[in-house]
């Protein structure tokens, strides 16, 4: 058929396969889940069911070893993306922007949102239970459709109005900040732990 494609919408996604990186995180999550007293105050006056750096602590890779790890390792990750989406980076290179803990509870979720001001967001899943939350993407065209039928039930992904991931532990998922998003309810028995981060130019 005579089809072009435009306007495309791409998410990375990779395993990092590093067990022992991995175990040191869950320990290092953990344990700022429970020492963490202004980001669990945090938590609680926002409703966040769990726990999250994102409000508390912005120096976790000189906080800890396994986090200074991680964030070399993203660095390969995010330059590889960065060059597949052909962004013009004028000489620059992007930069670690912010990167925090999330240890999402059962039950709990994470509304849909953008990460302004940032290039690539992207996040590591330390452990992911049975049953755990899904990383959910909604199609960027959505407020402008009208009346554009909605797609039908047996339609693939790039043709969907919105796109569910399912992670694994020690993966990273990488997209474009603007591109919206939200973490569906976390319907496992136990926490589901993963490190977010942003990158800008």
């Amino acid at each position: 058929m005579p089809i072009t494609r435009h306007f495309v919408s791409e998410i990375y996604r990779e395993s990092i396969g590093e067990a022992d990186l991995n175990a040191d995180l869950l320990d290092a999550s953990k344990m700022l889940a429970k020492e963490d007293k202004a980001g669990r105050a945090w938590c609680r006056e926002h409703g966040y069911q769990g726990y999250t750096s994102y409000a508390s602590l912005n120096d976790l890779p000189q906080r800890a070893t396994c986090f200074d790890q991680l964030v070399r390792v993203l660095k390969t990750h995010t330059e590889t993306f960065a060059a597949h989406l052909q962004m013009d980076l004028r000489g620059k290179r992007l930069k670690l922007d912010s990167l925090w803990v999330n240890v999402l509870e059962p039950g709990g979720s994470h509304t849909g949102h953008i990460h302004p001001h940032c290039v690539m967001s992207g996040t590591y899943y330390v452990r992911v239970p049975d049953g755990a939350s899904s990383l959910k993407f909604e199609d960027p065209r959505l407020a402008m459709m009208m009346a554009a039928p909605a797609p039908r039930e047996d339609a693939d992904d790039e043709h969907r109005r919105f796109v569910y991931v399912a992670p694994r532990a020690g993966e990273v998922l990488l997209w474009e900040s603007w591109l919206r998003h939200e973490v569906t309810v976390n319907r496992a028995t136990t926490p589901r732990i993963s490190i977010s981060f942003n990158y800008r130019v």
